[in-house]
């Protein structure tokens, strides 16, 4: 974002946009909208550091990604547990109309959300961004500045740590 950027343009152009990748991250549309501010005002210091005007949408969706994913980390709040489509199915399969059953369920779903949180930060932030934001192995390795090898090992890991937890269902 050079001198021949229009910075308020800049930001009705990509404020929607960026909205909902914070959202994707935070999952509370309040808290995002202040991420999406705060990415804005970090823009602003460093409009200087774009090269190619092409690219702004990239950076400040790096810059959301990677404010969003700070906010966590400061806050510790507890994340809502990104499930698999097979650990759902699994559990609804198994949860049936006795009661005993359904409460089996619950504290199955309140031990991987234990189970969850007992996964290191990096590996909450990939399982997170692979699961719940849809995004690929080179999607996240470029937004973590890691190798997508890096990024392979650190999912692989945190879905066999969830899995021992539900290891009596079949999880594809």
């Amino acid at each position: 974002m050079d001198n021949t950027i229009n910075f308020e343009e800049v930001y009705t152009i990509f404020h929607k946009r960026l909205l909902h990748v914070c959202y994707a991250v935070i999952k509370d549309w309040q808290l995002a909208e202040d991420i999406v501010q705060e990415t804005f005002i970090k823009a602003y210091k460093k409009s200087a550091d774009i090269q190619e005007n092409g690219k702004i949408g990239a950076w400040l969706s790096t810059i959301a990604v990677r404010t969003a994913i700070d906010f966590l980390r400061k806050q510790k709040r507890n994340m809502i547990v990104p499930i698999e489509q097979g650990i759902m199915e699994a559990l609804t399969a198994h949860s049936s109309e006795s009661v005993e059953q359904e409460v089996e369920a619950v504290m199955l779903m309140e031990k991987i959300r234990q189970s969850f949180q007992e996964l290191t930060l990096e590996q909450q932030e990939v399982f997170h961004l692979k699961v719940e934001c849809g995004l690929k192995e080179s999607e996240i390795a470029s937004l973590l500045e890691v190798k997508p090898s890096t990024v392979k090992t650190r999912f692989y890991r945190a879905r066999n740590q969830l899995k021992v937890i539900v290891g009596e269902l079949d999880i594809a």
